[in-house]
């Protein structure tokens, strides 16, 4: 991180990208990656599955979270955008996990 302390990414982009990473991450390692609470990470989460952008289903005692790609960004500026588009920018082919 630059000495200014701002990022393109907000926290909910950053806990995207976690999970389009390792889909079956604990809400503890996606915490620890971005930098912000356990707490904040679940809300997030709740957040963008609310919102549609990820699908969560339960394995056994965990969570795996899958992006909805097709999803679009939800500002009018990035619009036409997909979170698939987005991801493949972000998070090379051979760190994504699988669905």
């Amino acid at each position: 991180m630059s000495g200014s302390g701002w990022m393109f990414l907000s926290n909910h982009g950053h806990v995207l990208v976690a999970l389009a990473r390792d889909p079956g991450a604990r809400m503890r390692d996606v915490a620890d990656a971005v930098g912000i609470t356990e707490r904040a990470v679940q809300q997030i989460v709740r957040d963008l599955s609310e919102q549609g952008y990820l699908h969560k289903e339960k394995v056994g005692r965990r969570n795996r979270y899958a992006v909805v790609r097709g999803a679009t960004f939800r500002h009018e500026l990035e619009a036409g955008v997909t979170l698939g588009d987005f991801l493949d920018l972000v998070v090379p082919e051979g760190r994504r996990g699988t669905p």
